[in-house]
């Protein structure tokens, strides 16, 4: 948000802006506290299930609420949604094979493995703990494919359990960024878009950071 505020020259000194990153940090420090000392793992587990299902009811339910609200039929909508998702499809196909040639190509070719031995390296030399080394291919694919990563936590999970630091931290990598390169072709792509400026650059560094954000947490909750 910082990045983004200082590219479109946001006043991060407004009180408005100011109070309102203020009590989100204050927010998110207040429930990584009480998840952290105030919970067992146990309850940790119950109340991320439970708050998990929750939401994932809570959505479509609150979009048909909204829209009886406004008075829109709302299968209706849905129909000519998905008519025109068609041919949506029809015009970001060449766009999605160039893609999924790229990421077919850098996983064959061992870049990701080199890339991780350079990052392990790394965090030998300067004494870290390397276990979070192990889930960060998934992090790697995050950005070009949600299937890709997705086969990559699956990998992880088998490799090392699914009760393992880099089983719990590949699967956290899996929800904490977004195909940053797949939704500019994507969405991009099928209006026509061919200069995505500094859409890519933004992403990227929002999938940064939450990636570290992810190693933190489950440092946290799992180290």
């Amino acid at each position: 948000m910082i990045a983004v505020a200082i590219k479109l020259k946001i006043n991060l000194f407004d009180r408005v802006v100011i109070t309102w990153l203020g009590g989100l940090t204050l927010f998110i420090g207040g429930l990584v506290w009480f998840f952290t000392t105030q919970l067992d793992k146990a309850q940790i587990t119950t109340v991320s299930k439970v708050s998990s299902n929750f939401l994932l009811y809570a959505i479509p339910v609150i979009f048909i609420i909204g829209a009886m609200r406004k008075r829109v039929n709302v299968f209706e909508s849905f129909i000519d949604g998905a008519k025109a998702g068609f041919d949506v499809t029809v015009k970001i196909i060449p766009y999605l094979v160039a893609m999924l040639v790229a990421i077919s190509v850098l996983r064959t070719s061992g870049a990701l493995d080199y890339l991780n031995s350079g990052v392990k390296w790394a965090a030998i030399q300067m004494h870290l703990d390397t276990r979070f080394v192990d889930a960060l291919p998934v992090a790697y694919m995050k950005p070009l494919s949600g299937s890709g990563s997705k086969a990559m936590m699956i990998s992880t999970i088998q490799t090392y359990g699914p009760d393992s630091f880099a089983g719990r931290l590949g699967s956290v990598f899996n929800g904490s960024a977004d195909t940053t390169f797949y939704i500019v072709a994507l969405y991009f792509g099928s209006v026509g878009i061919k200069k995505s400026r500094y859409a890519i650059p933004a992403g990227l560094l929002a999938d940064l950071a939450g990636v570290i954000t992810a190693i933190f947490i489950s440092y946290l909750f799992f180290g």
